[in-house]
């Protein structure tokens, strides 16, 4: 099954939360999507980059401030977020 880069961030979102610092583990977020982790691994490492995710070695992740200020946007056009 495929997901999208957007669904995972979505996903992540109702599972963490930036300000508290909240984490789930790509294990959960993998399960509740659906999926292998290895399908959620590398969505996660592009969310990352552009620092919409923060992901820690333990396998514990958590969506950020601008991920959720991105999906506050409620736009269904597409969004270029730069990672440099």
């Amino acid at each position: 099954m495929s997901v999208t880069r957007r669904a995972v961030l979505e996903r992540l979102a109702a599972a963490s939360d930036a300000e508290r610092r909240a984490t789930t583990t790509t294990a959960a977020l993998a399960a509740a999507l659906g999926v292998d982790e290895r399908t959620v691994e590398p969505h996660l490492e592009g969310l990352a980059a552009c620092e919409l995710v923060r992901t820690y070695p333990d396998g514990r992740v958590r969506i950020t401030i601008t991920g959720e200020e991105l999906l506050a946007l409620d736009t269904d056009d597409l969004v270029i977020v730069d990672s440099e």
